[in-house]
């Protein structure tokens, strides 16, 4: 008699950012993330999860887009305008703010 050996599989679902951003906090740690990683296409999928988790048909509403435009605007193909993300981060009662990175460059001096 031979033994055969069966694989047990687990059953795994996908991880969705969206249901795990809950505060205001969670947002901001996800944007604050993403931006440091200065990769735009990472960043517009974060925005996307944010709006996902805030509702994106009422966002996209309160944008005057449809919900499919906002899902493509935000996709990994998309290229939304500036004033897109700064209006959906408007909305989601968030603004950009500057501050300088640090540098191992040394400053560029003006001459005179």
């Amino acid at each position: 008699m031979t033994a055969v050996k069966t694989r047990k599989t687990a059953a795994l679902t996908e991880w969705d950012m969206a249901a795990n951003i809950r505060t205001k906090s969670d947002v901001i740690a996800h944007l604050e993330a993403a931006l440091a990683e200065d990769d735009v296409p990472f960043l517009l999928s974060v925005v996307g999860d944010i709006a996902r988790s805030e509702g994106m048909s009422k966002i996209a509403s309160e944008m005057g887009l449809s919900r499919e435009g906002l899902y493509r605007s935000l996709s990994s193909d998309g290229n939304p305008s500036f004033e897109t993300v700064i209006k959906l981060l408007s909305l989601l009662g968030l603004r950009l703010t500057v501050e300088r990175k640090p540098s191992r460059r040394k400053p560029v001096r003006k001459s005179a």
